[in-house]
């Protein structure tokens, strides 16, 4: 700890940046992007592709007979941009950036994986509100909480029965990662929905409600009672609270710390029906939907 942060004169830590970006944030994240992209690029000869044919004409949306045509005023316009846009079409760049450089297009020139490893240390490091997830950036509170999502999503995608389920929790976390209108009535529903598919994969009954495949399960797998009543709970919160599954008339009561809340939760219950289910020989591969 620096002595200024000893003895008082400048706090040790600050607020999670959820709505803002400060200059040490914005800093940071443009010498991940120097080293990364522009420093990269001075190596290369063929320098305007990524520049003219992508942040140019793809990004900012200008015509490419109006680029800059050398890489220092290509380079200026894209600095002036960085730190004069507004703090979630900064996400959007970095974002953009980031797709764009994993594509097959570049042929892994670039150190895309040591990149996003470098922004998100970045973002931890100055307290931001996001990270870098599957090369999307989403609002997190966590490296576990990220792992618990990310497993939930490798492990449905792995089954063609659990589809629907996968499709389920990348909504959820599209509609909560919308920095510029996030849904996060919609995150919520989708994040148990998420749970209620592979419940009915599982109970083998496609008609059956997130409370009526548990019932069917929990003998089968030795669902715990205060799991089983825990979920049925927070799906009846989901089917009655604020109308967040019915009526759409009213404005809902929930907000960014709620649909984190259930994506997170859901994410790690879908982990456990699975190994639960897989222990006990439910064979997915094969499952009837």
């Amino acid at each position: 700890m620096k002595f200024s942060q000893r003895t008082g004169f400048i706090p040790v830590g600050k607020d999670i940046q959820i709505e803002s970006i400060d200059s040490d944030l914005k800093n940071t994240l443009w010498n991940v992007f120097d080293i990364f992209v522009v420093g990269r690029l001075k190596l290369e000869k063929n320098i305007t592709v990524f520049y003219r044919d992508y942040l140019w004409s793809e990004y900012f949306k200008n015509t490419i007979d109006t680029a800059p045509r050398t890489l220092s005023q290509l380079i200026n316009h894209i600095r002036n941009y960085f730190f004069s846009c507004q703090w979630y079409e900064l996400y959007d760049f970095i974002e953009f950036t980031v797709f764009q450089l994993g594509s097959e297009h570049f042929d892994n020139f670039f150190e895309v994986k040591g990149m996003v490893s470098m922004f998100n240390r970045a973002l931890k490091k100055e307290a931001s509100g996001y990270r870098f997830v599957n090369n999307k950036i989403a609002p997190i509170a966590n490296t576990e909480e990220i792992s618990e999502y990310e497993l939930a999503v490798g492990q449905t995608i792995s089954y063609t029965a659990l589809k629907g389920a996968n499709i389920h929790l990348r909504d959820a976390m599209q509609k909560l990662s919308d920095r510029k209108n996030p849904d996060y009535r919609n995150s919520i529903k989708e994040s148990i929905s998420a749970v209620e598919s592979l419940a009915k994969v599982i109970s083998n009954g496609a008609k059956d409600s997130l409370g009526g495949a548990l019932d069917k399960i929990k003998g089968k797998i030795k669902l715990h009672q205060s799991l089983e009543r825990g979920f049925k709970q927070i799906y009846g919160y989901t089917s009655d609270g604020d109308g967040i599954r019915h009526s759409l008339s009213d404005e809902p009561n929930c907000d960014f710390d709620d649909a984190k809340f259930m994506l997170v939760s859901c994410s790690a219950f879908i982990n456990y029906l699975i190994s639960k289910s897989i222990r006990v020989g439910v064979d997915f591969a094969r499952a009837d939907t």
